[in-house]
């Protein structure tokens, strides 16, 4: 049975829930709160679909470049929307992919605080020398919890349940290569085939129980491992992992280990990367908003510090593109970076 949780305050929530982000602290990593039976875990306070599509629709009215475009729609039929900052073709482009699973949300999140930040001063400059290109939720099915299966062994409470998978069950991102889900297909045709794209981080989240060096971690990065990547794609993808890394991991309150990753191509991180030559990054921030695993969710509390790093992931990278900084990066940080193992249960 779905498990019943008890309330606690509410820290550092999230953006369009209604509560601004709050400023992640440093013992939010090492120490950061988990799921225990007793700390909330609230879908409620997640944007919900509509609300991002009514959201993404009101800023496309108020940011002159910004442009909003429909891609296809999910097995249920929701619509899968592409965010496009197109100021010059002769640009670098990157895209940003959220949610391929639905019940890692925090990441969807802090894009739309990005594409927000887009809009306003905040990143004055970046879009004279990149091209953006954003799917903030690819599986929107499981993220509402409108499935063809049961949900009832989820643990967090609230309006729904979110799902990794898609409303039938199936791994978008073990997809890439057969395309049989109308999601992967909406991704290939219409976003990947189409545009001519320089650089992808994909955005995801694992369990809340890895750790680096003894400490959690907030998050871990790969490049594509497949044999068949090409060395230049994968040289440009470490650049990539260079600057997020630089960027999260000397806060205090980011930690990033080397995700142990698998090279098969069906995978989005090796697959994209070996048929379109774009150089790709995976991000694995920690912990879920749901799921049938206790020590995959993690405690709402530690909602804030996730979101400002997928914010500042996107905002460093988008910079370093745009200025020419990324082609700079020292890579050699890669062969030193431990991979993260799973701390033992107590």
């Amino acid at each position: 049975m779905k498990k019943k949780l008890f309330s606690l305050t509410v820290v550092g929530t999230l953006v369009l829930g209604g509560i601004s982000v709050g400023s992640p602290t440093v013992s939010a990593v090492g120490n950061g709160p988990e799921y225990g039976g007793n700390e909330t875990v609230n879908t409620s306070i997640l944007t919900t679909y509509d609300e991002m599509v009514d959201f993404l629709e009101k800023q496309e009215v108020k940011q002159e470049q910004m442009e909003l475009e429909v891609i296809g729609q999910t097995v249920k039929g929701r619509d899968i929307h592409l965010v496009k900052y197109i100021t010059n073709p002769d640009n670098p482009t990157i895209l940003y992919l959220t949610q391929q699973h639905g019940n890692e949300q925090l990441t969807t999140e802090g894009t739309l605080e990005f594409i927000k930040h887009l809009g306003t001063g905040k990143t004055k400059g970046i879009l004279d020398g990149v091209n953006i290109l954003i799917v903030p939720m690819l599986n929107a099915d499981g993220a509402m919890g409108d499935v063809n299966f049961s949900l009832d062994d989820y643990v967090a409470s609230g309006d729904r349940n979110l799902t990794r998978y898609n409303a039938d069950e199936v791994d978008l991102n073990r997809d890439h290569v057969d395309r049989i889900q109308p999601e992967t297909q909406a991704l290939h045709n219409n976003v990947l085939s189409l545009y001519d794209i320089d650089y992808m981080i994909d955005l995801h989240h694992q369990g809340a129980q890895s750790e680096r060096d003894g400490e959690l971690v907030s998050g871990s990065i790969l490049y594509p491992t497949t044999e068949n990547a090409d060395p230049e794609v994968v040289e440009k993808s470490k650049q990539l992992g260079a600057v997020v890394f630089n960027e999260i991991d000397p806060t205090g309150w980011g930690h990033l280990g080397k995700y142990n990753g698998g090279s098969a191509e069906t995978i989005s991180r090796n697959g994209i990367a070996v048929e379109y030559g774009i150089s790709t990054l995976l991000f694995e921030m920690r912990g879920m908003s749901d799921h049938y695993y206790e020590s995959y969710v993690l405690g709402q509390k530690s909602n804030g510090y996730l979101i400002k790093q997928t914010v500042n992931t996107l905002t460093a990278s988008a910079e370093a593109i745009s200025d020419g900084s990324i082609e700079e990066q020292d890579i050699s940080f890669w062969d030193t970076l431990a991979y993260q193992n799973t701390r033992a249960s107590e």
